[in-house]
């Protein structure tokens, strides 16, 4: 699982806490954060330290784009959460607010869209800067519905679970059965899978004790049962030693360029065959449809607070015939992009290659 080096002409500058997304043709850089004034734009950027800006790397043309879009895009820039396009984040400490609202931008039409919806966390969670959780929330969408979860002020630390029925608006907040004592607080993510949203253990106890050498990673992820509303722990099973949650992670001061994957079947970790060219942290990964990773900027240094802007890709799985002979075109013809839909169609290609190209 080799992974490669996206070279580039004009890029999105280096920078961190920003989340990206992805689709069969696109990947969309959101927000973001880097202290070096030069690196984030200088005079030209008006929200520096963070970036108020939503980028396109077009897969097919190699090329990234920095779109210009409709409507209010959000100023909380800084560890947003996002998924299909859904954005939801923080300008705190970095900035001045943060976000307690759920923002949409139609990436299709370029136009942002605040979402009007009704329910119960309203009263609580969202209706105060001074009350909202919005920093490290994770969030997925599952069979029409919006789920989000946790969140912090930076202070004080939430593990709520809510869910928006992307159908008739309305917000509910979930209330388990039972509630583990050492739920993931912070930096958390989020998967899901028949009925369960999985979380990554992370938490402000968790990295003090890293650090201090007291305790290995803990082998237990948290899955809330959609079907009988508890939570459950799962003791997942080690490859050749203790660690990484999820995809990256940075532990003992020394960041890891370590790749590794859970199969949430038989929860066993294992290790990939590969290692990150250039290891970072707080950086952001999105996968494609086909199953090829994207990973995008973060911090390389951790003394120099130094961020990069590099991307790179990695194949999680044997790559279809079709994408094969899709890279290997795309290859042989670059020039495909500047032809014409009907030329393209003319061509051979179908209605879905083409929109990859335009």
């Amino acid at each position: 699982c080799p992974s490669t080096a996206i070279p580039c002409h004009r890029c999105p500058p280096a920078r961190s806490g920003h989340r990206c997304v992805a689709d069969n043709s696109n990947l969309y850089v959101f927000g973001g954060y880097n202290p070096d004034y030069d690196e984030s734009g200088g005079s030209e950027n008006e929200d520096y330290p963070l970036f108020r800006e939503l980028w396109r790397y077009n897969f097919a043309t190699d090329t990234w784009h920095q779109m210009g879009t409709e409507g209010y895009m959000p100023r909380e820039l800084l560890f947003n959460t996002a998924t299909t396009s859904w954005f939801w984040g923080t300008g705190i400490p970095f900035g001045e607010s943060n976000g307690t609202t759920s923002t949409c931008c139609n990436v299709k039409y370029k136009r942002w869209a605040l979402l009007s919806a009704v329910g119960s966390p309203e009263p609580k969670l969202f209706s105060s800067p001074h009350q909202s959780c919005c920093l490290h929330k994770a969030m997925a969408i599952i069979n029409g519905c919006l789920y989000v979860f946790g969140g912090t002020t930076g202070y004080i630390y939430s593990t709520d679970l809510h869910k928006l029925d992307l159908n008739t608006r309305e917000w509910i907040q979930l209330k388990p059965n039972n509630m583990s004592c050492d739920m993931p607080e912070e930096r958390h993510e989020i998967a899901s899978r028949s009925q369960r949203i999985y979380l990554e253990l992370h938490h402000p106890g968790a990295a003090r004790a890293r650090k201090s050498h007291i305790a290995p990673f803990s082998l237990q992820i948290h899955a809330y049962n959609l079907e009988t509303n508890t939570w459950e722990e799962i003791t997942t099973k080690p490859h050749e030693k203790i660690g990484a949650i999820f995809l990256l992670k940075v532990g003992f001061n020394v960041i890891l360029g370590d790749v590794w994957k859970l199969n949430l079947q038989t929860f066993q970790w294992v290790k990939l065959p590969a290692v990150m060219p250039e290891p970072v942290y707080f950086h952001c990964a999105a996968v494609t449809p086909a199953g090829c990773m994207y990973v995008h900027g973060g911090v390389v240094n951790i003394h120099e607070n130094k961020r990069t802007g590099s991307l790179f890709k990695m194949w999680l799985v044997v790559p279809s015939l079709l994408e094969l002979c899709w890279e290997k075109l795309l290859e042989s013809f670059p020039h495909l992009a500047t032809l014409s839909r009907s030329q393209l169609l003319h061509l051979g290609l179908t209605q879905g290659l083409v929109e990859r190209l335009k």
